[in-house]
């Protein structure tokens, strides 16, 4: 029994039983789909998992833990997990071995945690409902890392969701997971989102839609710069500064001019190979380079999708 009276699993020690082998299998892409269940592993992934399953259970919602598995040694290390799973409306906890755990998991060195989630993704229409002030758009990121590295930066700016186009990686990828480092759980998600209207859906939502291109011809430096004048008092009568256009931007460019980081925004980001399309970028309120004060041919998706998050984040605070 638990402090609380919970009756407790006995513990796992067969690496073969049928329910390691149906954790492992949430490794793979079909099993995920198929199951609609996908597995958060290590502390701090498991942790936010078990915090935000609690929260929706005491709003009388569905939790979002079916189990966790962990090793006597990790309950040990971190006894606010434990306290966490010992409440009342916390998922089962299944106690098992350190060669359990390492059949069940994706990692070469796993941290002593594994649990299997549902879904955790919502529909575009109730995030554009919600009115929110900071939208990450993903337009096919296909590396794991790096759209973790998105949704983590986008979970620090306090944005209020992160979209997923339909080529773009799957963030239930065990790689994407860990790399979110528990921002899975914090923030909406929306995923397979057509590109088509996308843009459109977004501008209707009050979002003014702004694509992280190295080539724009909108330096996110002048976007600061005038947010930080309009902020001072310092800035034009009608309020609204910023870069002007250059040749060959047409509507995009022009419209850059009126641009305002401190206004409700959402920025596209691109696949890391090819970046955003011209005709993505055609349809964007503005086109924003990141500048590069020194010789680095480019940034990291991940990286400039950062900077960009942060320069709205604080605009707009």
């Amino acid at each position: 029994m638990t402090v609380n009276g919970r009756p407790q699993a006995p513990l796992m020690t067969n690496t073969q039983a049928d329910r390691v082998k149906e954790v492992a299998r949430l490794a793979g892409r079909p099993s995920r789909l198929r199951r609609r269940e996908f597995l958060a592993e290590g502390p701090q992934a498991v942790r936010e998992a078990v915090r935000l399953h609690l929260d929706r259970q005491d709003a009388g919602s569905e939790g979002v833990v079916v189990d966790v598995y962990a090793t006597a040694e990790a309950l040990e290390r971190h006894t606010d997990i434990a306290a966490l799973l010992d409440r009342d409306g916390a998922p089962v906890l299944r106690r098992v071995t350190s060669d359990v755990l390492a059949a069940m998991s994706s990692t070469v060195t796993p941290q002593g945690f594994v649990a299997v989630c549902r879904f955790v993704d919502v529909p575009l229409e109730d995030v554009l409902a919600a009115g929110p002030r900071l939208v990450a758009v993903l337009v096919e990121v296909r590396d794991p890392g790096n759209a973790g590295t998105i949704i983590r930066a986008a979970d620090s700016a306090g944005a209020g969701a992160v979209i997923l186009t339909g080529a773009s990686v799957d963030p239930y990828n065990p790689k994407t997971v860990r790399s979110t480092v528990g921002s899975l759980f914090h923030l909406p998600l929306v995923i397979g989102v057509e590109l088509d209207g996308l843009i459109d859906r977004l501008r209707e939502a009050g979002l003014t839609v702004l694509a992280a291109d190295g080539y724009g011809s909108t330096n996110l430096d002048d976007l600061q710069d005038a947010s930080a004048a309009r902020r001072f008092g310092s800035g034009d009568d009608d309020g609204r500064e910023g870069s002007g256009s250059g040749p060959g931007e047409g509507a995009a460019g022009l419209a850059a001019r009126t641009v305002r980081l401190e206004d409700a925004g959402a920025w596209l980001f691109g696949n890391e190979a090819q970046g955003l399309s011209a005709e993505v970028t055609a349809g964007a309120d503005a086109r924003v380079a990141v500048p590069i004060y020194g010789s680095a041919e480019s940034l990291n998706v991940g990286t400039a999708a950062t900077v960009c998050l942060y320069a709205s984040a604080r605009a707009q605070r």
